[in-house]
This record gives C-alpha cells, sequence and structure tokens, in this order.
C-alpha cells in the first residue's frame, strides 16, 4: 500500500486550489458522535479548522474520507494556486497555534500540534512543488478518482447521481465551469516559461499519457455498473478534452520532459518528512542494508525445510531460497479463484489471531474484493482503501485485489506481475492488507473512536505501514512453511526499499543495479521489479522507505515494553492499545505506552 499520508488521500497534486470563479456549495461540519469523550468533541472541533480547508481545495478526496456537503463539487486549476493553498494551511496553522495557550488538556495540547504540524507540513509542500516543479496534473486519472469516489457499493445509491454533476463539471458543461483539461494546460503553460523548473519525468509522463484511455473505459464501467443517468454526454466530451490535453503533452512537455528522474535533496527530504521519516536518509539506508543480510540469512535457512515441499528438482538440503520462490509463483491462480485464495487465508488467519491471543478483532467481517483494469492503473499493486474515518455510517475498508489480465491466446506473452496471485503469497499479503493489518486498525478506529487528529492528521506511511509490516512478522511463526519463506521474501523488499529508493535518489545505486537487487536477490518478476523502480523514482519517491523504518521503530517499542513488564507483559492487551491510539508518530506512541500502558499493567 503505498502514498499513506493524509495529503496522499486528499492531495493527488500538492499545488492545486480552488478558483473563487464560481460559487462553491459547503462542506457540512462534522457532528460529535453519541457518547464521545469531552477531550476528543474539543479536539475534533480544533481538527474542523484544517479539515474545512482541505474539503475546500480538494473536494472529491474529501468526500471520500467522510466529509459531508461535497459530493457535486469538483477541483477547479484556478490562477494563484500554490500562494492560494500556502496561505490557507499557514493562516490554519496560525490560529492552531493560538488555542494552545488556552487548552489544559493535555491530550487536545496534543492533537492541537498533531494538526499544526500538518498544516504547516502542507504549506511546505506546496512552496517546495512551486519552486522546483513544472505543474502537471493527471486529468484523467484525477477524473475517474472523483467518479469512484462516489460510485461504490458502500456509498448510498441517493449520492450516485452526483457522479454524473462531477462529470458535468469536469467537462465544463454546466455554467460558470470551464473544463478540467483546459484549466490543466493553462496551469502548465502559465509556468512554461519560468527558468529553472523541473518539467516531469519522461517515464511519468509517458505513463501518463497511455493510462489516459483506461481510466475514461473505468468511468463508463462505472457508469454501467451503478446504472447512473446523465454522464454519458459529459463523458463523451471529456475523451475529446482529454485527447487534446494529451495532444499538448506530447507537443509542447514531453519533448522537454526530463530523463534524470531524481528530485533535488532538499525535495527528496522533505519527500520523506511528509510520509513520517525523522532520520537521514544515510542513517536509513546503513540499518535496511544490515537488516537485510539478516533476513536473507534466514531465507538460506528455511530453505531445505521447504524445498522437499515445493519439489521440482530443489533438493531436501538445497539453500537455494530463490529456487524454492520460483516453483512455488509458478503455481498461479487467476480471476475469481483468486479471491477465494485470499478469503480463505483471512478466515485462516482470523482463526490464528484468535488461538494465540494477538489482538482483539473488529466485530464487522473484513472485505475484499478483485481491482478493475481502472483501479489496477491507478494502483498496481494490492492495497487496503481506508473507510470514511470523518461521519463514518458502517462503512468499511476494503482490501483491493490487482486484476491480472490472463494471457492472450496467439499474442506475445506481456510481462505480467504474478507476484501475488499464488498460495504462499497470500498469507502475508492477507496479513498486511486485512488482517491483523491495515483493515483491522482501520476497523479498529472506527469502532473504537479517536480523535481526527489522530485517526486522519498523525496518518502517514510510517505510522500506518508500520503496523501492517509489524502484523505480518507477527503472524509469520504460525504460518506453513513455504508462508514463512513467501513472508520473509516481502520483509526482504521492504529492508532493500529503504536503501534503494534513497541511494537511487542521491545517484550511489545505479538503476541496473537496483533492478539486478531486486530480482536476483528479492526475487520478484521483472513486471514487479519494474514496478517498485517506478515508485522509487517517479510515482512517489520516498515512500518505500516508511514500511521498514515504521517496523522498526514499532519493534523497538514492544521489545522495551515487554522487557520492562517482563512475565506480566500481555501481548494482547499491547496490540490494543496500541490501535486505540490511532496512528500516532512513533514517539508519540511511546511516550503513551510509557506514560499509560505501563503504569496501568503494573497495577493489575
Amino acid at each position: 500500500m503505498k502514498n499513506l499520508t493524509l495529503a496522499g488521500l486528499l492531495l493527488p497534486v500538492l499545488c492545486l486550489t480552488i478558483s473563487a470563479g464560481h460559487a462553491q456549495e459547503s462542506a457540512e461540519p462534522t457532528p460529535p458522535a453519541r457518547n464521545t469523550p469531552q477531550w476528543i468533541t474539543r479536539s475534533d472541533i480544533a481538527a474542523q479548522l484544517l479539515l474545512d480547508v482541505y474539503a475546500r481545495f480538494y473536494p472529491e478526496q474529501a468526500g471520500q474520507i467522510g466529509v459531508t456537503g461535497v459530493d457535486n463539487r469538483v477541483i477547479d486549476l484556478g490562477p494563484a494556486l500554490p500562494e492560494r493553498v500556502q496561505a490557507a494551511f499557514k493562516s490554519t496553522a496560525g490560529l492552531l497555534e493560538a488555542r494552545l495557550p488556552q487548552e489544559q488538556d493535555p491530550r487536545v495540547r496534543q492533537d492541537l500540534e498533531i494538526l499544526r504540524q500538518d498544516a504547516l507540513l502542507r504549506a511546505a509542500s506546496a512552496e517546495a512543488d512551486q519552486r522546483y516543479l513544472l505543474p502537471n496534473f493527471d486529468v484523467a486519472e484525477h477524473i475517474y478518482g472523483g467518479v469512484r469516489a462516489l460510485l461504490t457499493d458502500q456509498v448510498a445509491k441517493e449520492r450516485y447521481p452526483s457522479a454524473a454533476v462531477r462529470l458535468t463539471r469536469y467537462a465544463g458543461l454546466e455554467e460558470g465551469y470551464v473544463p478540467l483539461a483546459v484549466l490543466a494546460e493553462a496551469q502548465t503553460r502559465e509556468q512554461l516559461g519560468t527558468l529553472g523548473l523541473l518539467f516531469p519525468y519522461k517515464g511519468e509522463l509517458e505513463q501518463q499519457i497511455a493510462n489516459s484511455s483506461q481510466y475514461l473505459d473505468g468511468i463508463q464501467q462505472l457508469l454501467n455498473q451503478y446504472q447512473v443517468r446523465g454522464g454519458d454526454k459529459a463523458l463523451k466530451e471529456l475523451r475529446v478534452q482529454v485527447a487534446a490535453w494529451n495532444d499538448f503533452l506530447r507537443r509542447e512537455v514531453l519533448p522537454k520532459a526530463r530523463e534524470d528522474f531524481r528530485l533535488p535533496a532538499d525535495l527528496y527530504a522533505l519527500r520523506l518528512r511528509e510520509v513520517g521519516m525523522d532520520i537521514p536518509p544515510a542513517e536509513l539506508a546503513a540499518r535496511a542494508r544490515t537488516a537485510f543480510i539478516d533476513i536473507r540469512n534466514q531465507m538460506v535457512a528455511l530453505a531445505p525445510l521447504v524445498a522437499p515441499l515445493v519439489g521440482q528438482g530443489l533438493q531436501m538440503e538445497s539453500t537455494d531460497y530463490r529456487g524454492a520462490i520460483r516453483v512455488l509463483r509458478s503455481r498461479q491462480v487467476e480471476g475469481d479463484a483468486t479471491l477465494t485464495l485470499y478469503r480463505e487465508r483471512l478466515a485462516n488467519l482470523e482463526e490464528i489471531i484468535r488461538r494465540e491471543k494477538f489482538v482483539t478483532l473488529p466485530e464487522s467481517e473484513a472485505l475484499i474484493h478483485l481491482a478493475t483494469a481502472a483501479e489496477s492503473a491507478a494502483q498496481p499493486a494490492p492495497t487496503m482503501h481506508p473507510p470514511p474515518f470523518v461521519n463514518n455510517q458502517g462503512e468499511q475498508g476494503e482490501f483491493v485485489l490487482p486484476f491480472i489480465p490472463p494471457p492472450v491466446a496467439g499474442a506475445a506473452p506481456a510481462p505480467r506481475v504474478e507476484d501475488f496471485s499464488f498460495d504462499a503469497v497470500a498469507w502475508t499479503l492477507t496479513a498486511h492488507e486485512a488482517r491483523p493489518g491495515h483493515e483491522l486498525q482501520y476497523a479498529s478506529m472506527v469502532e473504537n473512536g479517536v480523535s481526527l487528529a489522530r485517526a486522519l492528521f498523525a496518518f502517514n506511511s510510517v505510522n500506518v505501514e508500520g503496523w501492517a509490516l509489524y502484523a505480518e512478522a507477527e503472524m509469520q511463526p504460525y504460518l506453513p512453511l513455504e508462508g514463512q519463506l513467501i513472508a520473509l521474501q516481502f520483509r526482504l523488499l521492504r529492508a532493500a526499499r529503504a536503501f534503494l529508493d534513497p541511494g537511487l535518489q542521491d545517484g550511489t545505486i545505479s538503476l541496473a543495479e537496483a533492478r539486478r537487487v531486486l530480482t536476483q536477490e528479492v526475487v520478484l518478476t521483472d513486471a514487479f521489479a519494474e514496478q517498485e523502480l517506478e515508485r522509487y523514482t517517479f510515482r512517489d519517491p520516498g515512500q518505500a522507505t516508511s514500511y521498514f523504518y515504521g517496523y522498526q521503530r514499532l519493534l523497538e517499542l514492544r521489545a522495551r515494553t515487554e522487557l520492562t513488564l517482563g512475565s506480566r507483559f500481555n501481548r494482547q492487551r499491547f496490540h490494543d492499545f496500541v490501535l486505540a491510539q490511532g496512528v500516532l508518530p512513533p514517539d508519540l506512541l511511546a511516550k503513551a505506552v510509557k506514560d499509560e500502558f505501563v503504569p496501568a499493567e503494573l497495577k493489575r
């Protein structure tokens, strides 16, 4: 799962704004839930200040996390984009800071600081993007996302017609609205002559153009599936507009696109801050390289136990973990069989969780579905779609498996990502994305109730991915041997990410060397390795480092707590406490464990 920050949920491009050129419907305030503790109510009132800014600038994504009153609204790429964003977030940071001296409850003060820091980070991101990058907006992907946010099984049917309203406004067919593609072109043209701005990376731009038709086809599929009327005319017009936008990119941007994917050092450092990294890249990489060797040694030791189970020429004494992984991966499942497999593994894992008293399971069932082609273009790896954290009406997160098209008879075989669709891998991916990983983490927050600051504005990849990788590791001893080997393979990948991503960005590692590590040492397919390289270079530089670091910090906290409590340490109560804190950053989570959990356990 990638791009796990509130910015990732709400900010497809960090330097965007809403034009004052037409009236917008107002977002509705978030009502307090029944029986909400008073301190959470006060915290959430403060959080509404920041939530209003996000909803004003990014209405489609704000609606997706539960903000009401924004279903008909669309983003508008009007003039003075970064200045508007910076001013709004800086102003809100000032309002939040002014509340700090008046607040006596330490929990609310902590939340106010979380909110203030998020606002300042958003302003810094907008300023950095303005200073370094030529604006480039993925029109087709954004339109698809705006429609997909409204057309899912978990959205109330009375909201479906707003998808057609959005399409009409995206196409500029409603009075007062300019076509989104026209605004995107004007935004880019405005800065084309600015000296020193970095043009988009060539590979990113080519992929953006190539994927646009999949997104538009995906919209048509959604309109048909959910029987939404009134959007066909707009979609037809949008196909013409997106084609013209792509022509503009080919003529005037692609010829000047940069061949070097690397970001300036301080911009990359900011990307690391956005995902929750608080140590220098060099220190992170050093830790990760050490862990990489240690994990690989564990795989070598486990391989002789797995070899007789997989057969196909592997000898019982073989330490060739690479060969064992390739044989396991050759046993592919496709289509509905993939969904059946993952649902079976979810049931298996829930049994382990109950038996081993790992954590308290939510009352709700976990949801899994197979992605469409458009969803897979937007996110080509298994992922968890979080539930709405605001005004949640029983909606749940969904574990989404990527669509893997079957081979076409008579056609040359296309590279296929086969790393997610075989029996042995389903154990660890389900543990990561569903239970006891992301889905359980989100369900716990929704069912038990945490402040918006802790559920949304502390939400970043280190805090979230750390738990999911930790959950994988906790489940590993209870898996069949082949499942354990693949669990270690994916942990090896997370360690590799934490030195390959910064190494590629600072030029100490080449693409060829990174590809060799991924395919020969981590044993990914060529297609998955290319996805990984895209991730480090242009899809989301810096984000992939968060898994390893978040896991390490949580593992350190677990070890310190267990050693402090000794025989009094209770794993289930510890995990329940961690989840009850929301997605606090590692330092704040460690403070909560030290000040609250440990004293309470010592009194038992």
